[in-house]
């Protein structure tokens, strides 16, 4: 066993169930490697904004938010990759001539194509997001991380170009939800920065998660973990697998690692 440094754990799927609670497995485990004296980033495609509570429940402080555009240590900001302007203008332009819906995530908000569209609500719903309102121009400067709805997954591939790819929400009832990943900013180019920052060799790492926006993050961290829920295409990636979210799966990880 080597000498852990830094943990990285996604958020839904990894370490929230379906009905929105963490088990207590996985409570006590964080709190065992924090004693230990790792640090514990939140690794999410969620805006920063709407992790928070999950965070103080934990007694995290450090966050790598809209899948690795936004990276905070201990509040310290690391990243922060906003999304280009042409981009964005493309983007809105394919989703309103095919019907998909999309929400653009700021610092402090979640802005939607549409409010009342059913998919929206869902989304909403699920995710139990509060700071929505309807997108316009105003904030077209400020957008870190965008998802997209009602989507096929040949419609998905409009989105798609050399440097960016759609990850699917690793969700049940949410598989028309993309998320859009970019090849220069995503979850495991946020972790090399924190790594440089703090002066830590991957291999002093642990990564836990379950969808394809995890990848990246396996990919460079040291001993990744692959969720038992997780997504088919995603076991490739991480050098470990555990079980599932709902069978503590991160506390048997970290068990296998001799930490708890």
């Amino acid at each position: 066993m080597g000498t852990y440094k830094v943990l990285f754990l996604d958020i839904d799927g990894t370490i929230l169930q379906a009905d929105h609670t963490i088990e207590e497995s996985t409570r006590d485990a964080v709190n065992q490697v924090m004693n230990k004296g790792l640090e514990v980033f939140l690794a999410t495609g969620r805006p920063l904004h709407e992790v928070y509570p999950i965070a103080k429940s934990l007694h995290i402080n450090s966050f790598i938010g809209y899948n690795g555009a936004l990276a905070l240590y201990q509040n310290k900001e690391v990243v922060n990759e906003t999304i280009p302007i042409d981009i964005i203008q493309s983007y809105l332009k394919i989703a309103k001539e095919h019907g998909h819906e999309m929400v653009l995530y700021t610092s402090n908000k979640n802005t939607f194509t549409s409010i009342n569209s059913p998919v929206v609500k869902q989304f909403i719903d699920y995710f139990d997001l509060q700071e929505n309102e309807l997108f316009s121009d105003a904030v077209i400067h400020d957008i870190l991380g965008i998802t997209v709805m009602n989507v096929s997954e040949t419609d998905a591939q409009l989105y798609e170009t050399n440097d960016i790819y759609l990850s699917q929400v690793n969700v049940e009832g949410l598989h028309h939800s993309y998320d859009v990943i970019r090849n220069t900013v995503n979850k495991g180019r946020a972790v090399k920065a924190v790594l440089d920052l703090l002066n830590i060799d991957s291999k002093e790492t642990i990564a836990f998660g379950d969808g394809m926006n995890d990848k990246e993050m396996l990919q460079v961290t040291g001993a990744s973990f692959a969720m038992g829920n997780a997504h088919k295409d995603l076991f490739q990636y991480a050098k470990n697998t555990t079980t599932s979210v709902n069978n503590s799966g991160v506390y048997n990880g970290l068990k296998s690692l001799n930490l708890i």
